[in-house]
């Protein structure tokens, strides 16, 4: 049969990214307390398209997942993305993994114990070098500066999102900076609180109150402080409950090209 994907295309534009997306698919993750986490990721996976080609075969990044099944881990990522680029002889290939991450909280003074839900992602792309991001978002609990500040009684409180991608050289821990985030906002959230934890969260929160700027910046110390960690971006989002829109603040640092936060 005739290969259509190949036949000439004229219009001579090549495409940076083509391929397939949101593909539900297991994958085992590297768990700091138990070894293995086994969870359903929302895969993408693309390559880029020279000029002169009409089209990719998007059946074969499906072969390539396929034949993967058993080993769609971290450390398996780079050999991944090799044969993406070997089986479509593309010069670049690109593999994006959304995914919920599960971690065993307790809760601050009964000790009630649940599974807390974190949305992590994986971000690699493979051209001459591997590069490789790990994404966390780290719910969190804000209580307003400013409204505490002018109310006679209590402060306007919500929950936020802290999203973090970092690069690195050795191996992070999803856990280690989950606890380092949590620590960014007035207080963390849990999925499980009994009555006297409910009091010292919300007591928590009302003694330390942050604006999305401070907590980006709080973060962004922490990150500092990572020497393990080369670069990463962060973001805060308060959803605000007395507002019609979302509070938001961003900082990105690339640690090999600024000065080193003692």
């Amino acid at each position: 049969m005739s290969d259509v994907q190949k036949a000439p295309d004229f219009r001579k534009l090549a495409i940076n990214k083509v391929g397939v997306k949101d593909i539900s698919y297991p994958i085992v993750v590297m768990d700091k307390n138990d070894a293995f986490q086994h969870t359903v990721a929302r895969v993408n996976m693309y390559v880029d398209l020279p000029h002169h080609f009409k089209g990719t075969h998007m059946s074969r990044f499906v072969e390539i997942l396929n034949a993967h099944r058993k080993e769609m881990a971290l450390d398996k990522m780079e050999t991944t993305l090799q044969n993406i680029k070997a089986k479509l002889g593309a010069s670049s290939a690109h593999l994006e993994m959304e995914f919920p991450y599960f971690i065993e909280k307790r809760a601050p003074v009964s000790g009630a114990v649940s599974l807390m839900e974190y949305t992590c992602r994986f971000l690699a792309s493979l051209a001459t070098d591997f590069d490789f991001i790990l994404e966390i978002r780290v719910p969190v609990t804000s209580l307003c500066p400013c409204s505490k500040e002018l109310s006679r009684f209590g402060a306007h409180n919500q929950r936020g999102i802290i999203a973090v991608q970092v690069r690195y050289r050795e191996f992070v821990w999803i856990e280690d900076l989950v606890v380092a985030i949590e620590e960014c906002g007035s207080s963390p959230v849990y999925s499980l609180l009994k009555r006297e934890d409910e009091k010292f969260v919300t007591e928590q929160a009302f003694e330390n109150p942050r604006f999305v700027e401070d907590m980006v910046r709080e973060a962004a110390l922490r990150l500092l402080k990572m020497d393990n960690i080369t670069w990463f971006a962060v973001s805060a989002e308060n959803f605000e409950s007395i507002h019609n829109h979302s509070a938001y603040a961003a900082i990105e640092i690339d640690k090999e090209k600024s000065t080193k936060v003692d």
